[in-house]
């Protein structure tokens, strides 16, 4: 019987910034000063924004959330590749790519907080609520992708996720649907390493995870994720082949959670203190600021200057998060159907019922 080989796979990494900032020339994308400078603000944009929403979760003003530091470049470099005609369909690590993509901060305050108004999206950004239960939204990204097609609109889904995700069912189903389909859509795994506390290495054998695209018949590619301009440019050929009707692609960003999977965690119970000091000179703010002093494009005044910026700007959002007007309770049901319903009517009494009774001095207008 013979025995031949019928097939060579291979996936291969893309780094264009060493940790010094200095870009690769061959590789740089050649983006414009101001485009450069539009991704650097909303690198360290998510950064205070993250800083500031543990400080109102330690203090007991917000719920509890995932933390994003040391995750920054994947979510805004893959944001800066796409248009806003395109959809943003994120997991729950990606504030940085949200605040670029037009997403109201304050929103995303009510949203961590509880408050019911927090997940009431326009859409008119395309972006969609965060998901918590992993991989869910990958079916859903999938959908949207293909219904774009039908549609005949010229529109890519961008499909964020963690590694996690990768061993869950709706991931395999969703690619192999985006692969038969060829639906528009960029799949971005967000490896930090960890799922929950679970280390990369215990839950796959495979040696990187883009490699599992092979099986779906797409391209999948890794990329340095604590490198802006790589991701950008992977997401960015990603995108046009997408345009081009050849299908979806799988990035893997291989980053690290500086921080805590929520503020529900304690990393210190899993991994260790130096690991997390070997990433932190990884920094992918200090890298791409280090690359914008190497082109002459940025100072140390400059750096004040927006560090000013955007702590009032957070300030403001913040000031305006725990000054909003009260909401009626019972406003989720309004929510669940179209039209009302005399069972959903009689447990939005019984749930009023109940909060009148257990909360009577908060005085709750059910009106």
């Amino acid at each position: 019987m013979p025995l031949k080989e019928i097939q060579k796979l291979g996936v291969s990494r893309l780094q264009i910034l060493d940790d010094s900032g200095v870009a690769d020339p061959s590789l740089d994308p050649g983006l414009p000063e101001e485009e450069l400078l539009r991704i650097y603000r909303h690198l360290c944009l998510g950064r205070e924004a993250d800083e500031r929403m543990l400080k109102l979760q330690r203090t007991g003003r917000m719920g509890t959330f995932p933390p994003c530091s040391g995750q920054e470049a994947v979510s805004v470099g893959a944001a800066a590749a796409i248009s806003e005609k395109d959809w943003f369909v994120g997991a729950f690590r990606e504030l940085p790519g949200r605040l670029m993509r037009g997403q109201d901060l304050v929103q995303i305050l009510k949203f961590w907080a509880g408050y019911e108004e927090g997940s009431s999206y326009s859409l008119k950004h395309r972006n969609l609520p965060d998901t918590i239960v992993i991989s869910s939204h990958i079916p859903q990204a999938v959908g949207i992708a293909y219904s774009m097609k039908l549609r005949k609109e010229d529109s890519v889904v961008l499909n964020f996720f963690g590694d996690g995700a990768t061993s869950e069912g709706d991931f395999h189903e969703g690619l192999n649907f985006a692969a038969v389909w060829k639906s528009p859509v960029v799949f971005v795994i967000q490896n930090n390493g960890w799922a929950i506390s679970t280390g990369r290495e215990k839950q796959t054998a495979s040696e990187t995870l883009a490699q599992k695209a092979l099986a779906y018949g797409m391209p999948g590619i890794v990329v340095d994720g604590n490198d802006v301009l790589a991701v950008y440019s992977a997401v960015r050929e990603a995108v046009e082949r997408a345009r081009r009707g050849e299908g979806p692609t799988l990035i893997e960003a291989q980053t690290y959670r500086m921080s805590l999977h929520t503020t529900a965690d304690d990393p210190t119970r899993y991994r260790k203190e130096e690991d997390v000091e070997e990433w932190r000179d990884k920094d992918p703010l200090k890298r791409f600021r280090l690359y914008l002093e190497n082109r002459g494009i940025w100072d140390e005044s400059r750096q004040e200057a927006l560090n000013d910026e955007i702590r009032k700007e957070v300030a403001l959002a913040v000031e305006s998060f725990e000054n909003r007007e009260s909401v009626r309770p019972d406003t989720p049901f309004d929510h669940v159907l179209e039209n009302s319903h005399p069972e959903l009517e009689r447990q939005r009494e019984i749930f009023l019922q109940n909060i009148s009774r257990n909360f009577p001095a908060e005085g709750v207008d059910h009106a």
